[in-house]
């Protein structure tokens, strides 16, 4: 069985990730290469991102989708500088609500 802290780290971070480069590349119209640069991956992992060969956690949760938005905003506007904050603000959210509990019970993190 995996800690709360293998569950983020195997599922959680590649699903905000995941988020991140399609809200950057698809609704701000960032290229792959400029939103691996951001973000601080490589271009293939932001590739696998959009195929979704990574990330594969989905979290269908409104609100969640609104806070992914506002992160895509601000590094938009601030640049790579702000990325671990967002990424860390966004896995707070998700650690501390009902999703990830959900998630959990339903046996989406011990794949």
């Amino acid at each position: 069985m995996k800690t709360p802290c293998e569950k983020v780290l195997w599922f959680v971070l590649p699903a905000i990730r995941k988020e991140l480069v399609q809200s950057l590349v698809q609704e701000h119209g960032y290229t792959q290469r400029d939103t691996a640069r951001f973000l601080g991956l490589s271009d293939a992992a932001v590739s696998q991102y959009i195929s979704k060969k990574r990330g594969r956690l989905e979290i269908k949760d409104k609100a969640f989708s609104d806070e992914i938005s506002k992160s895509a905003k601000r590094i938009e506007k601030e640049g790579a500088k702000v990325v671990d904050q967002e990424i860390c603000r966004l896995c707070g959210i998700l650690r501390t609500s009902k999703t990830l509990k959900e998630l959990t019970e339903k046996g989406k993190l011990d794949r």
